[in-house]
């Protein structure tokens, strides 16, 4: 049996009842994947990266599983393919996304998963929510709460 892990996920939605589609997604985490421990807010903010598509709602959940890193992505990629998320371009539109953000204080890098994601510290929008949810957890590489980073990034991202 594997050990628990608390992982720190951020969903996102930006097509269809994107309300209905982090509720369901919420609601599969916890019935195949563990224990939902907690959730920040529902956020609506612009989309990054590929800004000329509609806003997303997104929101930060504390999962316990005994799923491996890996399992926990195919479990994702799963849930996202009942979602009907089509993967056209990179951070383009989608009913519904899920991002592994952390793994408690673990640090993978694999060909296929990187915990933490590589881009928290850029995006206003993930920092926000963790900054509600977990403010005192310190980032495992950068060594930085998320009140830190949101500091280091500024006002020179959206949000």
């Amino acid at each position: 049996m594997e050990e628990k892990t608390i992982y720190t996920l951020l969903l996102g939605s930006n097509l269809g009842d994107r309300n209905r589609y982090l509720s369901y997604a919420r609601e599969l985490l916890e019935s195949k994947g563990g224990r939902l421990l907690g959730a920040s807010e529902v956020r609506e903010s612009e989309a990054w990266g590929m800004e000329d598509q509609p806003d997303f709602l997104n929101q930060i959940v504390l999962l316990e599983s005994e799923l491996s890193p890996q399992d926990l992505l195919r479990l994702i990629h799963e849930i996202e393919a009942a979602m009907d998320r089509q993967r056209v371009s990179k951070w383009g539109p989608r009913t519904l996304d899920i991002d592994i953000l952390f793994a408690e204080d673990r640090i993978i890098k694999e060909e296929n998963l990187e915990i933490p994601h590589p881009r928290i510290a850029e995006r206003n929008f993930t920092l926000v929510l963790l900054n509600d949810l977990a403010p005192d957890f310190v980032h495992p590489v950068l060594g930085k709460t998320a009140p830190e980073m949101l500091s280091d990034l500024g006002s020179t991202n959206n949000g």
